[in-house]
């Protein structure tokens, strides 16, 4: 049972240098499925706000975590607002850091992950609210609400940014 001949370019082949253009190197391991990791996510744009969103939010929740509560109800939402979007954040970034969009074609990821920013924009909005009027100058508190802000400040980038790239590319793609 042969299944045929399976030929991997790669850049450098062990016998000495390479055989290929440096250009057909690059277009070939560019688009490689035999990666397991995509290491250009890492460098995008996407990928540090998406590094940038966790680490304020994870600072976000252990100011308020380590600090003395003046209102038990409003710094518990502000923490399971935060960490729930801190879960879901590095959801879509493994997502994209595995390439696993490409294996699960059934799941709009483009839209999945604008409706997790939308909700979760929002409700990180009214979280950061409260926690900074019920914050009564404590001083980890108000660090807690100020990096609620900033969180949410860069999901809204996310979110314009993700309908900009889905939405009016589309759009105007479809005109031309």
């Amino acid at each position: 049972m042969s299944h045929g001949a399976r030929v991997i370019r790669t850049g450098v082949s062990s016998g000495g240098p390479a055989t290929h253009p440096p250009a057909t190197v690059a277009s070939s391991s560019a688009g490689s499925d035999a990666e397991l990791m995509d290491g250009a996510y890492f460098r995008s744009c996407a990928g540090m706000l998406k590094v940038a969103q966790m680490i304020s939010l994870l600072i976000g929740f252990i100011s308020v975590n380590n600090s003395p509560w003046t209102n038990y109800s409003a710094y518990s939402y502000f923490q399971i607002v935060t960490m729930c979007d801190l879960v879901m954040i590095l959801f879509f970034y493994i997502i994209h850091i595995f390439r696993i969009y490409r294996k699960l074609t059934c799941v709009s990821w483009p839209l999945a992950e604008f409706l997790h920013y939308l909700v979760g924009t929002i409700l990180l909005l009214i979280a950061s609210i409260i926690a900074a009027s019920r914050s009564y100058n404590v001083t980890g508190l108000v660090a807690g609400a100020t990096f609620g802000f900033l969180a949410t400040i860069l999901c809204v980038l996310s979110i314009w940014s993700s309908y900009k790239v889905s939405c009016i590319t589309q759009s105007t793609s479809k005109y031309h």
